[in-house]
C-alpha cells in the first residue's frame, strides 16, 4: 500500500476533490481521475455518506492512489475518516488540534491556511504540507508573499480558482501543487467527462512543470 507520506504526492502533486461524489459512483469515478494520471483523492464530508465512499474507493484503488478526506473539521470527524481507511486528512481552517489528531492517527495532514499566522501555527503542529485557501482571493502575488516567509521545504497547494491555463503562473508564484474541485468533478458528471477533465489538468501540469 502507499505510504501516506507527502512525498508520495510529488510526482505528480494534483488532488481531485471530489465533492458532492456519492457512494454508488466513486469506483468509476476515481478509476477514471486514476487513469488520468492523478494519485491522490479527496472526498469532502459534506458530501453524501462520504465515508462509505471513501470505504469504495481504497478498496478499488488499492496502493494506486492516496484516498482521503476533506472538509474535516473536528477532532472526532478525523478519527472516522482513519476507521473509514482514509490515508489523509484535509481542512478548510487551521485548527491545531486536528492536526495533532491526524498525526497521532499516522495519516498524512493537509489543514488549510489563509495568512502566514495560520501557516506557520499549522506548522508548528506538525501538518505535512499547506492549502492556501481560497487560492482566488490570495493570488499568485498572496502566495509569493507568503512563501517569502514559510520555510524553503514547505508544500503549498492553492485551491480555489486554479484552471489548466494559470497553473504555470501559480508554480512561478511557488506553488507546489494544486488541489482541483469543480474543474475536475461534478455532480452529476459521468465518468468518461470526469476522465477528460483530469486528463486536461495532468496535461497542463506536465507542461508547466517542464517549463519551470
Amino acid at each position: 500500500m502507499i505510504t501516506p507520506t507527502v512525498e508520495s504526492l510529488d510526482a505528480l502533486p494534483l488532488i481531485a476533490i471530489l465533492r458532492g461524489l456519492k457512494p454508488d459512483e466513486a469506483v468509476a469515478v476515481g478509476e477514471a481521475i486514476v487513469a488520468a494520471g492523478f494519485r491522490c483523492l479527496e472526498v469532502p464530508l459534506n458530501s453524501p455518506d462520504p465515508l462509505e465512499s471513501i470505504r469504495r474507493l481504497r478498496a478499488a484503488l488499492g496502493d494506486r492512489a492516496l484516498v482521503g478526506a476533506g472538509t474535516v473539521l473536528t477532532v472526532a470527524a478525523a478519527r472516522e475518516v482513519a476507521q473509514a481507511g482514509g490515508q489523509l486528512i484535509i481542512s478548510p481552517n487551521t485548527n491545531t488540534d486536528v492536526i495533532r489528531e491526524t498525526k497521532s492517527l499516522g495519516l498524512l495532514s493537509l489543514p488549510g491556511f489563509f495568512t502566514p499566522s495560520e501557516a506557520f501555527a499549522a506548522l508548528d503542529a506538525g501538518a505535512d504540507a499547506l492549502k492556501l485557501f481560497p487560492a482566488e482571493v490570495a493570488g499568485t502575488r498572496g502566495l509569493k508573499a507568503v512563501r517569502a516567509v514559510l520555510p524553503a521545504a514547505t508544500r503549498v497547494y492553492p485551491v480555489g480558482g486554479v484552471d489548466p491555463d494559470s497553473m504555470g503562473q501559480w508554480l512561478a508564484a511557488g506553488a507546489s501543487g494544486f488541489g482541483i474541485g469543480s474543474a475536475v468533478f461534478k455532480p452529476g458528471q459521468s465518468a468518461e467527462e470526469v476522465g477528460r477533465n483530469a486528463d486536461a489538468f495532468v496535461s497542463a501540469w506536465t507542461k508547466a512543470a517542464s517549463a519551470r
